[in-house]
């Protein structure tokens, strides 16, 4: 149980990401209008979100930019072209797959660039291949922050070696990442001790990124947060990949801070995230997702399920059960 002290006061070095653009791109391909994105980030800076996500740097050979919108790729130019000089204090974030992008190349030098934070996303597997982007990214001029995706598969003593060996990179945050949305509160806690072991051995900060799968995306970030959990990524009408995330209005509603203001939050999803949902994009919880998140699995059989308009659920339980 934590002090109630915990949640009604405030942290000052608590810091909120919009992810909006990068796992709700997942959702739509990245096709979103230069005014949608124009206004989310215009919203954020009123809203005092510290960090807006644009989207992925994907790499152009793998994937065919005729495919997806620009945000699977964040050119800098094509950032530049929303925020300009970026004179405000919202951080501008992108997200770099391990084995998916060309970061040599594709990430130029910080002093060249409008992005702030790159985001390294990487399994377990691929640990020395993240630390090899992590320093890249880290020599460039870049804060650094590491995802470590699909923890609810992992071995507690093989994600204490791979936290180990980031801990000895030059990353600044590490990141609990929900990928299956399959955990519970309890479980983030312990996953929290964890991680804060490791934080405190090397001095790095800790983040979050909650699938809502079992709507626990909201409840899984406050009690991270009230376990010293700084970095709080969350998204507007909790749009993301199948599921969705933690909502960002949830988030900021709970939040003390008085920089965070939830009102144009509001104001940005009647106008916009609801506009999305009339043109038929589709996102958040529904029972196809709390199949794959009861089970621990990857939510893509659910995406399909989704994608085909199918409405046969106790099938579908019994095909995932099958796989399981």
């Amino acid at each position: 149980m934590k002090e109630i002290s915990n949640l009604m006061n405030y942290r000052s070095c608590v810091r909120v990401v919009d992810a909006t653009l990068r796992d709700g791109g997942l959702v739509n391909d990245f096709y979103f209008t230069d005014e949608f994105v124009t206004e989310l980030y215009r919203t954020n800076q009123k809203a005092g979100v510290d960090y807006m996500e644009f989207g992925y740097k994907a790499s152009r050979e793998m994937f065919d930019e005729s495919k997806f919108g620009k945000w699977k790729f964040c050119k800098d130019e094509d950032i530049r072209a929303i925020v300009g000089d970026n004179n405000s204090d919202v951080k501008i974030a992108v997200m770099a797959d391990v084995g998916r992008c060309d970061y040599k190349t594709d990430i130029l030098p910080r002093s060249e660039s409008p992005i702030d934070l790159i985001r390294v996303a990487t399994y377990l597997n691929t640990i020395p291949a993240a630390v090899d982007m992590i320093e890249d990214a880290k020599a460039k001029g870049y804060e650094v922050s590491c995802n470590i995706m699909a923890i609810s598969n992992a071995q507690e003593g093989d994600l204490k070696v791979a936290l180990d060996m980031l801990g000895q990179s030059s990353v600044d945050v590490l990141y609990i990442v929900d990928s299956f949305g399959s955990l519970y509160p309890e479980q983030i806690a312990r996953i929290a001790d964890t991680y804060q072991e490791f934080g405190a051995k090397y001095g790095k900060k800790l983040g979050i990124h909650a699938h809502n799968n079992q709507q626990l995306a909201f409840a899984n970030t406050i009690e991270a947060v009230g376990d010293g959990v700084d970095y709080l990524d969350a998204t507007y009408a909790a749009m993301g990949r199948g599921a969705g995330n933690c909502a960002m209005e949830l988030l900021l509603g709970f939040l003390r801070n008085p920089k965070y203001n939830v009102y144009p939050v509001i104001k940005f999803i009647e106008r916009y995230m609801r506009g999305l949902q009339a043109e038929g994009v589709v996102w958040g919880y529904d029972l196809q997702y709390l199949m794959t998140g009861l089970l621990n699995q990857h939510p893509r059989s659910a995406i399909q399920f989704t994608k085909e308009h199918r409405t046969d659920y106790t099938e579908f339980y019994k095909e995932v059960v099958a796989q399981d």
